[in-house]
């Protein structure tokens, strides 16, 4: 099967036309889809797998792109979801009246967690299914929450089956912002590890230390954050920790106060972050 389809394999040289070519598959309606599920279960049909398989590339696209926050080439992830879903049509039994794209949905993420897994900084975490599943799980809990405190932990450790010092810590080292090897990143200025191969590199000593004071300051800021009360603490993490900054009129709006008002508040706040954190003397 994979013989019949081996074309598929996107790059990132090639990516714009495979994402044209999946666009430009015909759909199959229900009728067609389990006379091509049928022939290819019953004859091992190439053909069958072929069609079955262009037909839903669209859907491993829309799939992959829900995972490129990991900062990994999206020609990678569509490659992976492809072998999900081709194992899915291998496995796709249309005696069950289940469409192809709701069987197919477990193993097209199957792939691409494992791949990701493998390939981000943080795998040396996510060793357990209970931690695979935290790491997954947090992330897209931060993009709404922003920034994850205590209660937040414990919220979402009792949810995900773990504790609140795994949470706390995922938390941390998703903070860390991940670097690709190759220099594919959205940052111009960002340095990828690939421009170190020819040069003097920190040793793994040097780099450990970083990364320890990294999550340090980390937790620390965290504490920090945890001392103010909640109404500071989601005006920071709205203007300052979040992906988008909220404006201070919005947030005025919200509290039913003015703008200056919130500018205040947040300008006191961020003071006691610094007293917290030691960046500035008590009598400033």
């Amino acid at each position: 099967m994979s013989q019949a389809i081996m074309t598929l394999s996107p790059t990132s040289d090639n990516l714009d036309h495979f994402i044209r070519t999946a666009n430009a598959a015909p759909y199959l309606s229900e009728e067609r889809e389990f006379e091509l599920g049928y022939r290819l279960q019953q004859d091992n049909n190439l053909d069958a797998a072929r069609q079955l398989v262009m037909s839903h590339l669209r859907y491993v696209i829309y799939v992959a792109r829900g995972y490129q926050g990991y900062g990994l080439p999206l020609a990678d992830l569509v490659q992976e979801g492809s072998i999900g879903l081709m194992k899915a049509a291998k496995k796709f039994d249309p005696s069950h009246g289940v469409r192809l794209v709701s069987f197919a949905t477990h193993w097209i993420k199957a792939e691409i967690h494992e791949f990701v897994l493998r390939n981000w900084h943080i795998v040396k975490v996510a060793t357990t299914k209970a931690q695979r599943k935290l790491f997954f799980n947090l992330r897209r809990q931060k993009q709404a929450l922003g920034w994850v405190n205590n209660q937040e932990a414990d919220r979402i450790a009792e949810e995900l089956g773990v504790s609140r010092a795994d949470v706390l810590e995922m938390d941390a080292r998703l903070n860390e912002r991940p670097m690709s090897f190759d220099g594919y990143d959205d940052d111009e200025d960002s340095t990828a590890p690939a421009a170190f191969l020819q040069a003097d590199i920190n040793s793994p000593e040097t780099e450990t230390l970083q990364q320890d004071y990294q999550l340090k300051q980390t937790r620390q800021l965290r504490q920090a954050l945890d001392n103010l009360d909640e109404r500071s603490q989601t005006i920071i993490a709205s203007r300052w920790l979040n992906d988008s900054k909220t404006g201070l009129q919005e947030l005025g709006d919200r509290y039913g106060i003015s703008a200056e008002r919130v500018r205040q508040i947040e300008s006191q706040a961020m003071k006691k972050l610094r007293l917290t954190l030691g960046q500035e003397p008590p009598g400033e």
